[in-house]
């Protein structure tokens, strides 16, 4: 192997098996797919001898490590065949999500309700959900959260989508045309500043965006357009007839993944730092500063609090905290002292945390 070699693979020309794979092991998280031509050549380029050392099942536990997906975990069930649920019509924001995490070799499953979504696990129709939970500018789905509470699903990832609404028609409409224009309420208040330039127009609210796509393009009435994002356009076959009209450009909504709790440990990554948790607190003084001080001793982040009333328990609350650490022994025993100053803690997942945004 020559020097510049060695130097770029950053590990000794005489070593053993062993000390292959846990360099291997070791550097997996932070290689970049790019990297995998160099490191074969690499391995290609060693003594002979030492090659033959890597034959058979040795060569593919070696290429699993530096193969492995950076998204998700190699012992991610088979994403072919794997059906996701997600509330909504196709060509939701939600059906975006879901293939912007999981690639578009998925069977998305559209349930008209959060509801009908959450139980389509247990039916038999699905394999996984994928569910809205947090806005940038509309702040937490609560019921996704009461619903997720109440199941017996765990989060094992996470992903955030940019919200970029799109004014659809049918082909062959212009602004011209338009008159009616109809979309989610919120989706309509989320673009206040293009219809004041079209103040002629009449606002229709819809139950979905992709619906309202769907509705608009059936009807074959080039006046009646639809406020949803790229993908319903897409998937019903409209036209764009103005883009990104929403009034905020930074408008991104964080979805989850959820699977049933007895199959998390197929998802799980060593990188997994973020953990989700639902905690209920006993009545006495200082009780929440209790229960949240060994987070900041143990150098653990708090990303995210917030309280939701207990249904059938008047004037009591849980709370949903967001946590990441940097070390997982910290975070575990962080964990262990609120477990012992809560009156119940529920880990919701452990996941990888979502690293930036990506354009639908």
């Amino acid at each position: 192997m020559s020097f510049r070699a060695q130097r770029e693979c950053r590990m000794p020309h005489r070593i053993s098996l062993a000390e292959y794979l846990r360099f291997s092991l070791a550097r997996k998280h932070t290689a970049a797919s790019s990297d995998v031509a160099r490191d074969l050549a690499a391995l290609r380029s060693l003594p002979i001898p030492i090659f033959f050392l890597f034959a058979g099942q040795t060569v593919l536990l070696v290429l699993r490590s530096l193969l492995q997906d950076k998204r998700l975990p190699m012992s991610t069930p088979n994403r072919k065949t794997m059906r996701v649920a997600f509330q909504g019509e196709p060509g939701a924001f939600s059906e975006a999500a879901a293939i912007q995490l999981l690639g578009s070799a998925i069977t998305t499953i559209p349930r008209h309700t959060f509801e009908t979504a959450f139980t389509a696990i247990a039916e038999g129709a699905a394999d996984a959900l994928l569910a809205p939970v947090e806005n940038s500018l509309a702040g937490s789905v609560v019921r996704v959260f009461d619903l997720l509470n109440e199941s017996r699903l765990a989060i094992v990832a996470e992903t955030i989508l940019p919200i970029e609404m799109q004014l659809i028609a049918a082909p062959g409409a212009s602004l011209a045309d338009i008159r009616s224009v109809a979309s989610h309420p919120m989706a309509l208040a989320q673009c206040e500043r293009f219809f004041a330039a079209h103040p002629q127009w009449k606002r229709v609210p819809a139950e979905d965006t992709a619906g309202s796509v769907r509705e608009a393009l059936s009807r074959g009435d080039k006046s009646y357009a639809a406020i949803a994002g790229r993908r319903a356009a897409e998937h019903y076959h409209g036209v764009i007839l103005a883009a990104s009209i929403q009034d905020n450009a930074e408008n991104f909504t964080r979805f989850v993944l959820l699977v049933p709790e007895n199959e998390t440990a197929a998802w799980i990554s060593p990188a997994a730092r973020k953990v989700s948790l639902a905690m209920r607190l006993a009545h006495r003084p200082g009780a929440l500063l209790t229960s949240l001080e060994p987070f900041a001793r143990h150098g653990v982040n708090l990303l995210k609090i917030e309280s939701r009333p207990i249904h059938g328990q008047p004037w009591e609350y849980q709370f949903f905290i967001d946590v990441e650490a940097s070390d997982v022994t910290r975070l575990e025993q962080a964990l262990n002292e609120v477990r012992v100053a809560t009156s119940e803690l529920r880990v919701l997942g452990r996941y990888v945390a979502a690293s930036g945004v990506s354009s639908e």
